[in-house]
């Protein structure tokens, strides 16, 4: 990033995406945002919404990262599955790195939870990590700020996207 005192501009939505796929961040940061009638989504919301509800105290920090609880140092975030589970991890780790690098909060570790599953994944911010998310961060800034969504090789998860009509049809 650039100017090292600015806010990053993007959130952890959009961190997961470009995870999952670059031409989905592209996609989402050029306004086309097609997850609102996605059954998948919904279903996610739905077990999001419904679990863990004694714990639940959403978070939103600078309409940029969305923290579902933090608990005893922990940050939790809930996910459907984890078919995407470093998709899910590295969304975390962002959170993670976003509290400490522009909140000053630090000792924090972070926990996928996946209900149905029964799972919880832990997850750690290390200096390589720390890295991996700055990288990540400058790479998604070239993709956004191209003119052209990038090239991308069909993937599985390409089936069930609620973008693949735009990339493939």
């Amino acid at each position: 990033m650039s100017n090292e005192t600015e806010l990053p501009t993007f959130t952890g939505t959009e961190v997961g995406y470009y995870f999952i796929c670059p031409k989905k961040l592209w996609w989402f940061a050029h306004g086309v945002q097609m997850e609102q009638g996605n059954d998948r989504v919904k279903m996610g919301k739905l077990v999001h919404e419904e679990s863990y509800q004694r714990r639940k105290k959403e978070l939103n920090i600078d309409d940029r990262i969305v923290i579902d609880w933090r608990e005893d140092g922990v940050i939790h975030e809930v996910k459907l599955t984890d078919k995407m589970e470093a998709a899910h991890e590295m969304q975390l780790l962002y959170y993670l790195y976003y509290l400490k690098r522009w909140k000053g909060v630090e000792d924090l570790r972070g926990q996928i939870d996946y209900p149905k599953l029964r799972e919880t994944k832990s997850v750690e911010l290390t200096p390589e990590r720390e890295r991996e998310i700055e990288q990540a961060l400058g790479e998604m800034q070239r993709i956004v700020d191209s003119r052209t969504a990038p090239v991308v090789e069909w993937m599985r998860i390409c089936a069930s996207c609620s973008y693949a009509e735009l990339c493939w049809g």
